[in-house]
Order: C-alpha cells, then structure tokens, then sequence
C-alpha cells in the first residue's frame, strides 16, 4: 500500500435523495461535485483541500458508475488547462489547489481560459491557506479573480451553504459563460455538520461524446483579433449576466432587523467567526439570532451595487469585515455609495487589523470599537472584555518564555531526510558554510533548529533555479535541494533542465521519499509502491539522465550518514562540468508505519514470529556530549539527570516513540555508531530457540554482572573495603 484508504469516506458519497450527509465541509463539497453532474475533477493536493482528492482518488467505482473522469494532475497548472473542456463542449468540469501558491502556477492557463469563457460549467475550488496556520506567504485570491474576471465564491460555513453555493457556483458558470472560483478557508474545510444529501447525477452531456462530436469556433480560441473580443464580451454580456443570477438567485444573504442605525458586511466564510464575535457582545445568540443588520456576502466578487446601496441607504455607518489585505472590498464599497451620493461612513481596516487572521477576539475588539464609535447604545453598560494579548504582556509569562526553550517545527520521529541534512551539517564543519537553495516540502524544515540549512525559498521545484545565478566562478558552489514531489510538479524542466542547459556548477539534491509526502503521502512518478491505477517505479536517476545531466549519484538509504557525507563532499569538490545530482532515497517513514504497522500487527495475532527493533542509551557510558540530539534532532530523543555525582550534565534518553531507525546513533560520532547507543531486538511470538538463546543470554550477563559488583571499591565511614 503506497497511499492512505478513505474507504470509509467513500462510501459517503453514495448516500442518495434525503440522506443525511454528516462530516467535514471538504467531504461536503466532493459529495456536492456528484450531485450536480460533473463530467471531470482534476487538481493538485494540498491543504486545505487534499481530502477532496484524496477521497475522489479511491472513488473510482463510483465515479465510473457516473461516467466522471477523475485524475490527479502533474500540477495546479496542468489542473487548470484541464478546464480547457469546458471551453467548446458543455461539459461541467471542477478542478483543485491550493492557493495562492497554487493559482500562481496555474496562472497562465487561468488567464486563457477566462479570457476565452467556457460553455460548460468550470468550477474551480480555491483551498485559501491564509492565517497563523498557514504554510504559505500570506496572500489572497480576491485580486486575481478581479484581474481575470473569475467570479468569486466565498460561501458561509456551514455544510448546506457550502452545497449550496458549489451548485450555484456551476450554474453561475453557464449563465455568464465565465469560470468561478469557490474559495474556501481552511475553516470552512474543516467544520463539522450535517446536511440532507440528494442523489448522484450522471452528466448531461459527456466527455465521449464530446470526442466524437468535435467542436470549434475561432471566437473562443485566445488569438488576436478574438483575444480583443474577449474584454469587451466580459464587460458588456458577462458581468451583467452573472450579476443578474446573483441577484435573482439571490446568493448573497440578509440575517438580523431589517432596520438598523448601522451594519455590518461580512465575507461568507468570515461569517462564524463574525456572529460568534456577536454573540460575545451580547448582540447574537446560538441560534444565529444577531441584533445588528448582516449582509453576508457569499459572492466576493462581483459585488452587487443595488444591494450594497439598499443595504447602507439609511444607515450612519457600516463595518466591512474583510480579512487581508489591501482592502479591496472597503474600497470597492466606497466608491459605490460615493458614486450615488450616499454618505453612510464606511468602517473596516480602521478598527480592524489591516492583515492577519481575523478569529474571535480580534472580531470581537474591532466591532466594539465600531459600535462605541457609531452606536454605543447597542453595548448598553457592557464592561470592556478583556484584551486576550494582556497574557503574554504578563510578567510571568514573560519570565516563563525566557526558561523555556520554543520548539521549532521539525522533521517526524525516524524521518529518512534527518541523516541528509546531519551530513550536510558535519560537511559544513569540514568545508565551511555553502549557499544553501531550499524548495517547497517537508526538508524545509532544515531551515530551523538544531540544523539552521537553508537561504531562501522561491517555490514547488524551484530550489535549484532560485541558485542559478550563483553559476560563476569561486570557491565554493552553490547547494540546492527539492523533494520527488517538487522536483515531477516544475523541477525536471525548470531546474535540472536549466542546469543542464546553462552547465551550472553547482550541487542539486533531490530527496526521493516515496511520496508527495507534505501533502498527505499521494504517489508521484518514482513512488516504489505498485499502483495499479497509475504508473510509478520511473526513476528520478534516469529522468535526469535522460535530459543530459552527466554527473549523477544515486544513494538508496540516507540513514547512512557516512556515505551521505562523502558523497557531498565529493560533490562540492569535483571539477566535472554542469550540474552535480546527488538523488537520495529512503521511505518515508510516517508512510512506512503507516503501511507496515496493519501487516505487523496481523502477523503477531497469527502467532508468526516478527522481531521489532528499538534503540536504547546507556547511561553509565552516555558522556553527555549530547552530538546525537544536535545532528539529529528527533522528537524521540530526550534528557534526563543522573545521580551520579561526578557527573553534572544529563544524560541523552530515547522514549518509546521511536522507530529503530538507527539514526541518532550514527550521527552522534561524526557518523560512527555512539559506543552509547545500543540495539534491543524486540521479539513477539518467540520460538524455543529465541528462548533458549536468552536464558542462555540472562545466565551469562548475571554472571558477569555478580563478578562485577564483587570486584567494586566501597567507602564507608571514611575506609575502603
């Protein structure tokens, strides 16, 4: 088994008219693709979508059932030219990434494709990955869909608004003949609820006949004079025409009085966090109730003038709840009450952080501040609430930060990139630092504590390229690393092929896990496993080969620290022309337990005998040096004190959450096995061999532990015995 089983999820997606759907707002939407009679999904995992994929990827029957087209694309910009069926054909076709890294790759295709319009209804699901626990730079969709003109989705969260607004957003798509983007934040994915599931659609018009009746009409192909065409079409029939179907199907929505001296505007997907915020302030209840006027806006983009207008006409003052920035929805909303003369004042990034992510208690402060401002008789005689960052301005807290050590985001427990980078960090004492190039994926976390390896990062597969300028003469050359997953999705052509191409003297390494393991362990090309859905086992060492790297050095267990080291020493030191390529290969090793852990544990309920390997320390030779923890870094290995009183530094420990990797042991004496460290052989089901062999074992330590302790010097009272 290579990737995850959602067969449990799948099954979901059969429940039919009346059913009700509970779960996740991501498992929501793939149940709502089905129901409205897509004919294809494509897309690139990542979070917060991947479970979209993920579950699509093991419903293959039921996806052949419906006559639905399902792949996992090479990339986000590959999943978006996908879209390019929707173009002639009237054929509804959804796609997925993460954004905005992802709408970034795709832009190219994105822009075609909105520039030519689509007859078929062409949803794309935008995975918006902004706030504190996103891993991405901290952007936003919004001005993408303006510059494109790709309608904007933004639906509230909760799983029937999200069904809703994905069934909205296909037939927003063939009213207007435009693509529409569904964006959906990482709280939407995640929240938990039920809705009343209708059945599962065959397509109306499907992919096969659309083979065999090929269309084609200049008008729709990006091409001068068309491509003139295009704009004015988006303006004069397109927007008008998906402004029509917002107001009439009325998509945006109105909770709260009727009247009000002022209100609020909050984005779809803002709308939780917004009433939760209320409800704080006494102003709401659980049931949704608010008491202040809300015009939620489940369609980000376009706005609709006559609504805002009505909404604002008789109010002082309205607050715009937009997270990110800059503030383009203010802005936008200015300008159209100025426009028709309305003089309501308009509050938002005033009261509200200009960027950032907008929970609870930041809504909470800034629409108390809008309220004291503009209606201080909604608050009545609430007491202030206390700010929530008064606790870290605490002395004791402050006191407690300065003991207490952060721990950095790392690497899992027996992880097979760890000795690579521990190589690399014994290089560096022997060669001196080097420009380090990092790339989008898990070894990104080299970046930090205990190894701090790694400059800059410029995007998925881009790592060598972001070196390609240090192409020059010196001392020294440039080091540059990607994963299997960066280096199939842009880093065959766009980085190896650069350096071979500009003969670039400098290190590539490439670290082959297996799997596109920071996105959830999905195969890609070189995945060892046997797929028998796509093809895998293509080798990373032959694609380089294959577009005229030369000097290319294959190494199938990174755990061997030693070997790691020479080779990049080697590397760094050679005076081959173009690019050296060092692949470095090892399992992924949260994947691995995940596949060998089942077949372990049912080897052990059959009685059949499988032995488990641990490693231990021993204290009483553990000098305390700590080098295995420094070049290592695990979360397994740990500290504890000795009663020894000769010895004033703790001891290293491993705790049970290790794996056996061995790697600890081998990075602590400049990759010679710590004399410390020793390997437990863990037996279950033994025979009577392993038996015997350890009373044999147990007999013989007894003796020469009793032998030992005869022999040792002790002090009492002041004389030796």
């Amino acid at each position: 088994m290579a990737e995850r089983s959602f067969a449990r999820e799948v099954e979901d997606l059969k429940l039919g008219e009346g059913d009700i759907f509970r779960g996740e707002g991501i498992l929501a939407i793939t149940k709502a693709l089905l129901q409205s009679g897509v004919s294809y999904v494509g897309g690139y995992q990542g979070a917060p979508i991947s479970h979209l994929m993920d579950v699509l990827a093991d419903a293959r029957d039921v996806l052949d059932d419906l006559g639905v087209h399902f792949e996992t694309s090479a990339s986000e910009a590959a999943a978006a030219a996908m879209l390019s069926a929707s173009v002639m054909y009237p054929i509804r076709g959804a796609v997925t990434w993460k954004s905005t890294a992802g709408t970034n790759v795709a832009s190219d295709a994105l822009s075609n494709l909105a520039s030519s319009g689509v007859t078929g209804g062409a949803l794309i699901i935008i995975g918006e990955d902004y706030g504190e626990g996103s891993s991405i730079m901290q952007e936003r969709s919004h001005a993408f869909a303006m510059k494109s003109q790709i309608w904007l989705l933004d639906p509230r969260p909760n799983l029937s608004s999200i069904v809703d607004m994905v069934e909205a957003g296909f037939a927003l798509s063939e009213a207007s003949n435009t693509p529409v983007m569904l964006e959906v934040r990482i709280r939407t994915c995640h929240v938990h609820g039920a809705f009343t599931a209708k059945s599962n659609k065959r397509p109306d018009y499907t992919l096969r006949q659309a083979l065999e009746n090929p269309l084609r009409d200049t008008a729709r192909i990006v091409l001068p004079p068309a491509s003139f065409a295009h704009e004015k079409e988006k303006l004069e029939k397109r927007l008008p025409a998906a402004i029509e179907f917002i107001k009439s199907k009325r998509l945006n929505e109105h909770f709260g009085p009727q009247d009000g001296s002022i209100g609020i505007i909050v984005l779809g997907g803002l709308y939780n966090s917004a009433l939760r915020s209320l409800q704080q302030l006494g102003l709401a209840d659980v049931y949704g109730q608010s008491a202040v006027p809300l015009y939620v806006l489940n369609v980000a983009y376009p706005l609709i003038d006559d609504e805002l207008t009505a909404f604002c006409a008789n109010k002082s003052a309205v607050l715009m709840i937009e997270e990110g920035a800059p503030d383009y929805l203010e802005q936008s909303l200015n300008a159209i009450l100025r426009k028709r003369d309305i003089q309501t004042r308009v509050s938002g990034k005033d009261v509200l952080p200009m960027g950032g992510e907008y929970t609870a208690p930041v809504l909470v402060k800034g629409i108390r501040s809008f309220l004291e401002t503009y209606a201080r008789h909604y608050l009545g005689n609430q007491p202030p609430i206390a700010d929530p960052s008064a606790v870290l301005a605490d002395p004791r807290v402050k006191a407690l930060t300065e003991v207490v050590p952060q721990r950095p985001a790392g690497f899992c427990i027996g992880c097979p990139e760890r000795p690579i980078f521990a190589a690399m960090k014994l290089v560096e004492q022997e060669l001196g630092q080097h420009h380090v190039a990092a790339d989008i994926g898990c070894h990104l976390f080299s970046i930090l504590p205990p190894f701090n390896i790694g400059a800059t990062t410029m995007g998925y597969g881009l790592g060598p390229a972001s070196a390609s300028a240090f192409n020059v003469k010196a001392d020294k050359k440039s080091i540059s690393i990607m994963g299997d997953g960066g280096f199939w999705h842009n880093g065959l052509t766009s980085s190896v092929g650069n350096a071979v191409y500009n003969r670039h003297d400098g290190v590539i390494l490439v670290v082959d896990n297996y799997y596109s393991a920071a996105t959830g362990g999905q195969d890609v090309l070189s995945s060892r496993a046997l797929n028998p859905r796509r093809k895998t086992n293509n080798s990373i060492v032959s694609a380089v080969r294959g577009i005229g790297a030369t000097w290319v050095r294959q190494i199938d267990r990174t755990y061997d620290v030693a070997r790691m080291r020479a080779t990049l020493k080697e590397a760094l030191s050679s005076t081959a022309s173009g690019p050296k390529i060092i692949v470095a290969s090892s399992e992924c090793m949260l994947n691995k337990q995940r596949r060998v852990k089942p077949l372990f544990n049912e080897a052990v309920k059959r009685g059949d005998r499988v032995v488990k390997e641990r490693f231990g320390i021993d204290a009483d030779i553990c000098t305390g040096d700590h080098a295995c923890i420094r070049l290592s870094g695990c979360p397994s290995l740990s500290v504890k004190h000795t009663d020894d009183p000769l010895r004033d530094d703790p001891v290293a420990v491993i705790d049970n959450s290790c794996v056996g990797c061995g790697n600890c042991g081998e990075v602590s004496e400049a990759a010679i096995l710590c004399p410390s460290f020793y390997r437990a052989d863990i037996i279950h089901n033994p025979s009577r061999l392993d038996k015997f062999l350890a009373r044999v074992r147990e007999t013989i330590i007894s003796w020469l532990k009793s032998r030992r302790d005869s022999r040792r010097i002790v002090f009492t009272d002041g004389a030796a015995i």
